[in-house]
């Protein structure tokens, strides 16, 4: 295989490799291989700056080739180019300038900056000894360079930072902002320009979290400071609950043999379902990201990156592209006037020593190249900001700024050196003096200043602050356009809330992309559902689940539903709380209405009854049945009637006290009345006969002091309940849905059952004599009316206790009313609606002759 084929191979295996396509043509590989790859102008004061233009591919390890020396030149990314022009523009703006080293010129000398572990000294050697071939010796009598412009890594700083530290050479980095390069004792000598970037990560959360993106894929370069990003923007992740879909780690490139890298997968099945990825790239070297990106075409992603990262400006010439609206994070800065004119005015013509410049000149505008390698026969006035944004974009970038900015650091430092040689000496004017770089440290260690765009500019890295960061949106529709568009910004120093500021309108989303993107693992759990986790998954893939009975979830993705206030009760749709309406067994509701009426109606009847039994009081059977005794039971049944009325309505502590004492009062007068009346009645059949002793207690009425005797105990258990612990008024908030229930609280529940065990007491006392009396005669006998009202009686008490404890709110009260007028209806309805039978359709048996055949009857009856 000759060299030419040798060489094609090579860069076939470079394009493969997924790096960017060169401009090398070998047809002119001779004019090619005859430049330099260095650009050195002198001035009083010189400048070096390491700069990465170039890759230098040996073919040595190629398909088993003998080592050679033979190489050939490609060219990076054309905005590599743009850091040249940076650091040109600022030394010639500084010579211009009347204000800052007067009398001195500035010259620079730029080095290729290598990516290559074996050849990653060659700039620092050549810088220093002035040679590109490196002997062990120095042919400079006394050296011109004062500082070196580098956007040295981590990596490279360790290997070039211990050569040139023997020197105490000040080495300015204009690279991105690496903690680790802060360390004073490892590298002493090194400055960085670039502000701080610890609130990128934030940044990106919060762009996250503005469009609701809680399944996003991460894709970080290897080294310190891709595994610190991806340790910050994982925390502030979980802060937003934001769950990584994937982390994908790429190598830092580092090339030396094209044959030594791998192939990179980054779009696989396990990438395929997320719509938002981050990319997190810092390198100053290749990257094959984008290539690989651009090979599946992916048209439906968003992508965010940091401004370390760039797609492929080469272009492709499709209409669609992979990376178009793609959001980009830029540190925030002014726009520094006239570079783009100087951009614009830059030519091979002008800066001939330019090797780059030279051979872009060539592929871009038609020349060809003369016998002694001398560009010919160009495009008339060709400048570069002619080209299309994806060959060439003349907007400054992060880089480039900082390496404007870092050029001014060492004019300023070297200004202020020179200002207190004149204060020192009888030098009244700043000129070129006998110096040695590392006098420079001092001055550099201090400086601070505002550049000609305002922003401020120190290389104390314990001063520096957390800048912001313009968000920029990447447009490439029609792939080729290139541009780049602020649609909003992030400031940390912004209040909490306020620190992302976007135009939502003004973001052009990938070409597939429509209306906002959603990046999520689950759609998110409406309100009325919780989220419950898939198992094995992370946080963000979860289930929704609608909350159990009395609880809510009024937001969306709630981990929780919660349960409503007492005051309040769950929606149907158990998204939110309602305030519960206030509520009591009123008169004006149905089931109010009907216990009212049912209890006037009874308490109408019952003094119907007194009245049809005053009137008729003379008849044999009202006198037969103790006519005192029957007008008492139906004055308290009357009573009782009318106390359940203090049941119904809106309670206050007044009822709510009088309702217990009322009802255990007149029940025990209703209850021992009818034991009188039962006592009587066996007394009248068993005292008839002469000689009795009962006679006279019968007669004297003294059984009729029972009544205000058991009265007087009720009454007493009350006064006590009513000492100790009374009635008072409650709420009820879970009986009825939507109400708050107010009732009359018992107070002391043993007190209740005091009195309510009482009068069942009493009552089964009653029943007792009255069944003991149940076959006595019948005419005028009420024995087997008492027995059958006390059972009555008993069955509504015994029913009622069950009942009432499994009741809740105004059914309760409801309960109480309904028993209270159960009893007393049955009491009235079984005792008296025989009588009032008698009275008022069969008036011949209320007859003196029937009820003294019956008393015969029964005296000549044995027993």
């Amino acid at each position: 295989m000759d060299s030419l084929e040798q060489q094609n191979y090579a860069l076939h295996q470079y394009n493969i490799a997924g790096m960017p396509r060169g401009v090398c043509n070998f047809e002119r590989d001779v004019c090619l291989r005859s430049q330099r790859t260095s650009v050195h102008k002198g001035g009083d004061v010189v400048i070096g700056g390491f700069f990465s233009l170039y890759v230098y591919m040996h073919l040595t390890g190629l398909i088993d080739l003998m080592p050679m020396k033979d190489l050939f030149v490609v060219p990076l990314l054309p905005n590599n180019y743009q850091h040249f022009l940076a650091f040109i523009f600022a030394i010639e703006e500084i010579n211009r300038s009347p204000h800052i080293l007067p009398n001195i010129s500035l010259g620079y000398e730029f080095q290729n900056s290598l990516y290559s572990h074996w050849r990653t000294l060659e700039n620092s050697l050549s810088l220093l000894t002035g040679q590109d071939e490196i002997p062990n010796y120095s042919c400079r009598r006394e050296t011109k360079s004062i500082a070196v412009i580098t956007g040295a890594s981590w990596t490279t700083a360790t290997q070039t930072g211990s050569l040139l530290e023997l020197y105490k050479f000040p080495q300015v980095s204009f690279g991105s902002f690496d903690p680790m390069l802060s360390d004073n004792d490892l590298f002493p000598s090194l400055y960085q320009v670039a502000p701080k970037d610890a609130s990128l990560a934030l940044g990106m959360v919060s762009l996250m979290h503005h469009f609701s993106w809680s399944w996003v894929g991460l894709i970080v370069t290897e080294g310190h400071k891709g595994l610190q990003f991806l340790s910050d923007v994982s925390t502030e992740m979980d802060k937003k609950s934001i769950c990584a879909a994937f982390v994908k780690l790429i190598p830092t490139p580092l090339v030396s043999y094209v044959s030594n890298l791998q192939p990179l997968e980054i779009l696989t099945s396990e990438t395929s379902l997320v719509n938002v990825v981050v990319i997190y790239y810092e390198s100053g070297g290749l990257n094959e990201v984008n290539y690989n990106i651009g090979q599946h075409f992916v048209t439906w992603r968003v992508w965010v990156t940091n401004a370390q990262w760039q797609a492929d400006m080469a272009g492709i010439n499709f209409i669609l592209d992979s990376f178009h609206g793609t959001l980009i994070f830029s540190n925030h800065h002014e726009e520094i006037s006239g570079f783009e004119d100087f951009v614009q005015e830059a030519n091979p013509f002008k800066y001939p020593e330019d090797t780059y410049l030279t051979m872009y000149w060539y592929e871009n505008f038609h020349c060809s190249f003369s016998d002694s390698c001398a560009l010919k026969n160009c495009t008339a006035n060709a400048s570069l900001v002619w080209l299309p944004v994806n060959r060439f974009d003349p907007g400054m970038s992060d880089a480039s700024y900082n390496i404007y900015n870092a050029v001014y650091a060492v004019a300023h430092a070297l200004h202020e050196m020179l200002l207190q040689h004149v204060k020192n000496s009888a030098v009244r004017s700043i000129g070129v003096m006998e110096y040695s770089a590392w006098q420079l440290h001092p001055f550099l260690k201090k400086i601070q200043f505002n550049n000609l765009a305002g922003d401020q500019v120190n290389l104390d890295d314990e001063r520096k602050l957390h800048k912001g960061y313009d968000i920029l949106n990447s447009w490439n529709f029609p792939e080729g356009l290139r541009l780049k568009v602020n649609v909003g910004m992030f400031s940390p120093h912004s209040p909490l809330g306020q620190q992302l500021s976007l135009s939502d309108d003004m973001i052009e989303w990938a070409s597939a992309i429509t209306q906002n993107p959603r990046s999520v693992c689950s759609e998110s759990c409406n309100p009325g559902f919780r989220k419950s986790p898939q198992e094995g998954k992370a946080a963000c893939c979860f289930d929704c689940n609608p909350c159990p009975e009395n609880e809510i979830a009024n937001d969306t993705d709630m981990d929780q539903c919660v349960k409503c206030p007492d005051h309040q009760y769950v929606s149907i749709q158990k998204d939110r709380c309602l305030q519960k309406a206030v509520t009591f067994l009123a008169y004006e509701d149905p089931l109010g209405k009907a216990l009212t009426s049912t209890a006037l109606s009874l308490t109408l009847l019952t003094l119907v009854v007194l009245g049809l039994f005053v009137k008729h009081g003379d008849t044999p059977i009202v006198k037969a049945n103790n006519r005192a005794l029957s007008y008492t039971l139906l004055i308290s049944l009357t009573c009782c009637f009318l106390c359940s009325l203090l049941f119904i309505g809106q309670p206050n502590t007044a009822t709510c006290i009088l309702q217990q004492i009322t009802f255990g009062v007149v029940f025990t007068v209703a209850v021992s009345t009818v034991l009188v009346k039962t006592i009587t009645v066996v007394l009248a059949f068993k005292v008839t006969a002469p000689g009795r002793r009962m006679r006279h207690l019968l007669v004297s009425g003294a059984l009729n002091s029972i009544i205000p005797i058991c009265s007087l105990i009720q009454l007493s258990l009350c006064g006590i309940w009513m000492g100790t612990n009374p009635p008072y008024i409650d709420t009820d908030a879970h009986s009825e849905h939507g109400h708050i229930v107010i009732v009359c609280n018992k107070g002391s529940l043993t007190a209740f059952y005091f009195v309510l065990g009482y009068l069942g007491s009493l009552a089964l006392v009653s029943f007792i004599v009255a069944f003991l009396a149940r076959n006595l005669p019948d005419t005028f006998n009420e024995a087997k009316f008492l027995t059958f009202s006390m059972l009555v009686f008993c069955s509504v008490w015994v029913t009622f206790l069950p009942v009432y404890h499994s009741s809740k709110g105004k059914a309760m009260v409801a309960m109480e009313v309904f028993s209270i007028l159960a009893s007393s209806a049955g009491l009235l309805g079984c005792i008296f609606v025989p009588k009032c039978y008698i009275i008022l359709l069969r008036p011949e048996r209320n007859s003196l002759y029937v009820f003294r055949d019956k008393l015969h009857f029964v005296r000549n009856k044995p027993y």
